[in-house]
Formats: structure tokens, C-alpha cells, sequence
């Protein structure tokens, strides 16, 4: 089992390009904050600062890709220090007709800021320790992209759909955004500290296999002990070895984990809520229900009711 896959099935990610521009200087806009997306920007032509805090400017230019993992308001621009418009007053003033395209100002095209923009949503209430480590922003440079032929492949073939036909190809775009947000993060392209050790967790031959049977199996009763003997390891090693690269003791991210299964059913199925239970590992429907309402704040049969 594919562990990155599966953690993000489960959280519904969904890509959409939101549009692709034609920015000529001077321009800027600034981003509102948008919660549970993860939003990118890949320059194909130009450049752009991206200002992403009081002190955080990044400077893209042709092939490189900016991930803001926590939909957070940022500014895009030409220079920096320019005032930055919010996007609705650009897409006003620009006379954009949600046709992919953003133009904004009329000069050179051959010199004008060429992007790809969209994001990524995920399922209200997703968490995991992953997700926690991401940090403000990611960048895949031009030159990582060089060190991993399918990855940069991948890109090449999403900005040719995008700019021969993206209205006619916006399955295949979503499909492509969702594979490029899973590989930047399995390739660790830009990663930090925390969050290269919580993904070297996944790569690790024992902490790896362990999150591996976790995930195939969530309901399965597990133990610190069984699921260390699975791995070759005694219990207390395994049981430190697995809150420092992952940062949560075993029995603590297994009880998250079918919580976010449980959630995914509650939303995605019409399983009853007893089944629901059962499938994440809950002998008492009672106590499904207490673990559920304390991680989400309502109970499962109102998160049903909710969802639908």
C-alpha cells in the first residue's frame, strides 16, 4: 500500500486551476486567505516575487513552482514593495469572464509573467501529522525539477494542457495538479526539517512497514507489542523511534488515523454509523462516538447530516 496515496484519498484532495495569466508589467494582487487548500503557482514565462510574510519574499522565474500548503493570503507581484490589489478588484478591473485566462496590462506578451495557478482542498476536518509539518511555503526550482525527470514531465504535460485547451482537458489538469502535490511532497522537493523527518518516516524499513499495516488495516486491534514484532523490533525502541520520526506515539496516531477513515465513511458512504464504528476499530458504538465528538466537535450522525 501506497501510505502517501491513501492519506490523502482519505482526505479528498481535489486539484482545480483556477486560472492561468498573462501578467504585464507593472502588476501585483494579493491572494485572500482560503481555508483547507493548499494553493500553487507555476511560472512558465517571466517572473514573480511572492510575498508570503512581513519578511518571507520569494523570487520565481521560468519553470519553477511555489506550494502555499496552508491557504494563507500572500502577494504576487513583479517588484517587490508594490501595492498589491486584492484578486477580486484585479479580476474586476481586468474583465475576467472565468475563461482561465487572467490578462492583466498590454505589453510585450513575449515579456509578460506567464503562471499557472490553482489549488488543492482537502476534507473539513482532515489532520494528520504530515499536514502539521508543512511549512509556509514550498519551492520546486527549476533545477529540482531537473534531478526528477517524471516530476518535471509531469509539469511540462500540465502547462501544454493547460495552455492548448484547459476548458476541454480540466479533468485530466485536476487529475495531474492532485499526482504533482503527492510527488513534490514523496520526493521531499523543498521540505524542512520537521516535515523531511515525518516523510522519511514513510521511507524508514520498519517505522515505514509499521504505518504501512496501520493503513492497509486500521481496524485491526493493534498494539504497541504486535505491531513492533511485526516490524523486528522490541517495544519500547519501537515505540521511541516511532514518536520521533512521526511525532506521535504509535497508539496515538492509529486512534487519529481511524477517526479520519470514520470520517471519510461518515461523508463519503451510507454505511450505518454502527458499521462505521466497527470498520475503524471501535468494539462499542458508544465509544466511537465519544472519540468522534471529541476529535470534530459533533457527533457522527450530526456530521452525516452535515456532510449531506
Amino acid at each position: 500500500m501506497d501510505v502517501l496515496e491513501d492519506i490523502f484519498d482519505t482526505f479528498a484532495l481535489r486539484g482545480a486551476l483556477y486560472f492561468r495569466t498573462d501578467f504585464s508589467a507593472p502588476w501585483a494582487v494579493t491572494v485572500p486567505d482560503y481555508e483547507q487548500v493548499a494553493r500553487f503557482h507555476l511560472v512558465v514565462q517571466g517572473r514573480c516575487h511572492v510575498r508570503t510574510g512581513v519578511d518571507e519574499t520569494v523570487e520565481l522565474g521560468p519553470g519553477d513552482l511555489i506550494l502555499i500548503p496552508r491557504g494563507q493570503s500572500h502577494e504576487l507581484s513583479d517588484q517587490p514593495g508594490r501595492d498589491a490589489p486584492p484578486l477580486e478588484t484585479v479580476l474586476q478591473d481586468a474583465g475576467y469572464e472565468d475563461d482561465n485566462v487572467l490578462v492583466v496590462g498590454s505589453g510585450n506578451p513575449r515579456a509578460s509573467t506567464q503562471m499557472v495557478c490553482g489549488h488543492f482542498s482537502f476534507r473539513q476536518g482532515a489532520d494528520h501529522p504530515i499536514l502539521r509539518a508543512l511549512p509556509n511555503f514550498i519551492v520546486a526550482s527549476a533545477a529540482d525539477r531537473a534531478k526528477e525527470p517524471l516530476f518535471d514531465e509531469t509539469l511540462r504535460l500540465l502547462t501544454r494542457r493547460v495552455f492548448q485547451d484547459a476548458g476541454r482537458s480540466a479533468s485530466a489538469v485536476r487529475r495531474m495538479s492532485e499526482v504533482i502535490f503527492i510527488e513534490l511532497l514523496r520526493l521531499g522537493i523543498g521540505a524542512d526539517e520537521h516535515l523531511a523527518k515525518v516523510l522519511g518516516g514513510l521511507r524508514d524499513p520498519q517505522i515505514g512497514k509499521a504505518l504501512e499495516l496501520i493503513h492497509r488495516c486500521p481496524g485491526n486491534p493493534w498494539t504497541v507489542a504486535t505491531l513492533a514484532a511485526e516490524v523486528g523490533m522490541s517495544r519500547s525502541s519501537f515505540a521511541d523511534q516511532f514518536r520521533q520520526t512521526v511525532g506521535l506515539g504509535p497508539m496515538h496516531y492509529l486512534s487519529d488515523w481511524r477517526l479520519q477513515k470514520a470520517l471519510s465513511l461518515l461523508t463519503d458512504s451510507q454505511l450505518p454509523v454502527q458499521q462505521v464504528a466497527a470498520l475503524a476499530g471501535y468494539r462499542s458504538p458508544a465509544a466511537f462516538t465519544r472519540a468522534f465528538s471529541d476529535k470534530f466537535g459533533v457527533a457522527p450522525t450530526q456530521m452525516r447530516r452535515q456532510s449531506a
